[in-house]
């Protein structure tokens, strides 16, 4: 990560095929889980394309979006920051539309 992995991803979110940006949102859920690329991650400006993958993505790639954006929301500032990119509401819709694994 350190290596500048993070915007490479973040790119992909919006310029990949369906496939690549579910992996996109894979990869950066598997970096949120660390204290300092939470905030790398938000500051290469991966919330808005992973908020709009929440509407526009297939299932899968919903799944992705909800752990990486949980992983995210850690940190205080970030929870704000994906409120205010309007992820409260298609966040709240996978609660009765997403899969299983979204739903827990």
């Amino acid at each position: 990560v350190k290596a500048g992995a993070i915007p490479p991803f973040v790119e992909l979110l919006t310029s990949g095929t369906a496939d690549v940006k579910e992996n996109a949102a894979t990869a950066l859920w598997s970096f949120a889980v660390n204290e300092d690329n939470e905030v790398a991650i938000v500051k290469a400006g991966a919330i808005p394309p992973l908020v709009e993958l929440l509407t526009s993505g297939t299932a899968g790639a919903k799944e992705e979006v909800a752990g990486a954006l949980w992983s995210l929301a850690e940190n205080a500032d970030n929870k704000v920051a994906i409120a205010e990119a309007g992820a409260i509401s298609p966040l709240a819709e996978l609660l009765t539309s997403g899969t299983a694994l979204v739903k827990e």
